[in-house]
């Protein structure tokens, strides 16, 4: 396969996957996926970002959670987030450190 093709494939792979979290599975909350895969939404959209401003695209995070999740980040909250237990808060601390967090 070549580069470009296998480029192509690799976006239409990422565009499926925002596709499916921004309107197949908005059930599916962003702390529950950091818990379980260690990423979310929220990272994915991070990535984007990175990606753009790499290539010299300015880009914020509030810019790229928009288009990452077809909304705002206060429509997303206001239209699909759910109250997490204490539990899962405390899942989430645990993930958050060992995944985003710089490690440096």
């Amino acid at each position: 396969m070549d580069q470009q093709t296998e480029i192509e494939l690799q976006a239409a792979a990422f565009r499926r996957l925002q596709k499916h979290l921004m309107e197949d599975r908005t059930d599916v909350q962003n702390i529950d996926m950091m818990n379980l895969a260690g990423f979310c939404r929220n990272c994915l959209s991070r990535w984007y970002q990175e990606a753009a401003n790499e290539k010299g695209i300015e880009m914020g995070k509030s810019e790229a959670r928009e288009i990452f999740y077809g909304m705002t980040m206060d429509d997303w909250k206001a239209n699909y987030q759910t109250d997490a237990s204490p539990e899962k808060q405390a899942a989430f601390e645990v993930a958050f450190k060992e995944n985003v967090t710089d490690k440096s």
